[in-house]
């Protein structure tokens, strides 16, 4: 498959400009991503590895970084297909809604996400939490799932509450990138995937790696486990760049998914490069 087949999205990216107050999280092992992060910088990286587009994901959880991720997106639609913004979703759905719907007015606004990973367990058990989905779902949006390995129990407990949310589970869970992949992660990761509204992205994998030294063929056994688990209709590729710059460039990465996709047939590494995210996310294939 070349680039000029289909549609190539790259599912899972961020933009920021850096403070090191409200990114904090980078610490000394990912000084490389200390700077800022533009569209500019990302359409040069996209157009050399043959991808037509990315969906921008939210990396602060506050209404002015969604605010800025949309207007970069008016600025740049030919890159910028999509945008996962933050909303309050634990004020509960009578305040979310008036949100949402000011939200879901524009365009590029196609979802929502938390960062769970930073959450107790029982946040997501929540009934303002959940109440807060329910409107998302009501504003036909849908819902990125940033959790852990060892949140996936919990994840699946509040993915059943809302059956009827399109959700889309990001960086495989996270498990740890070292060997054969940990049994717990494979079992509740295929225990997930039995939610067909779940979907997930096959992306910030190698930052889990330990050292960040990383090899095809350690990454294969997870590409192949999330494969089992999804199949072709569900997964999708992403790059998670900026924050992959920490072990990988954005072409390596590229390059490593179109490896791993290589065995299956057309059309199934056509739904993983891009399909289901314009399906997921109900993507114009030729914005204007």
């Amino acid at each position: 498959m070349n680039s000029n087949d289909a549609q190539i999205i790259d599912a899972h990216q961020h933009f920021w400009t850096f403070d090191p107050v409200e990114f904090g999280w980078i610490d000394d092992s990912m000084a490389v991503l200390r700077r800022d992060h533009f569209p500019e910088e990302l359409a040069g990286l996209t157009a050399r590895a043959g991808v037509h587009g990315t969906v921008a994901v939210q990396a602060r959880q506050c209404l002015e970084e969604t605010d800025w991720l949309l207007e970069i997106a008016e600025k740049h639609p030919a890159l910028i297909r999509a945008v996962v913004g933050w909303i309050p979703l634990a004020q509960g759905e009578g305040s979310v809604t008036p949100l949402l719907e000011k939200y879901a007015a524009h365009t590029a606004f196609k979802g929502v996400r938390h960062v769970l990973q930073a959450e107790e367990d029982s946040y997501m058990s929540g009934r303002l939490f959940l109440e807060g989905l329910s409107a998302v779902a009501a504003a036909g949006l849908t819902y990125d799932i940033l959790v852990v390995a060892r949140q996936l129990p919990a994840a699946i407990d509040f993915v059943d509450r809302r059956p009827g949310l399109p959700m889309v589970l990001d960086h495989i869970a996270k498990p740890v990138v070292q060997g054969l992949p940990a049994a717990d992660w494979v079992r509740d990761l295929r225990e997930l995937a039995r939610r067909e509204h779940v979907n997930c992205k096959f992306s910030g994998v190698v930052t889990e790696v330990p050292g960040r030294v990383w090899s095809l063929e350690l990454i294969r056994p997870y590409f192949e486990a999330a494969l089992e688990a999804f199949g072709p209709e569900r997964l999708m590729f992403g790059s998670d760049w900026p924050v992959c710059r920490v072990a990988a460039d954005y072409e390596a990465w590229v390059r490593t998914v179109r490896d791993l996709v290589g065995p299956l047939t057309r059309s199934e590494q056509e739904a993983i490069l891009g399909g289901n995210a314009c399906r997921f996310y109900k993507i114009q294939t030729n914005p204007s």
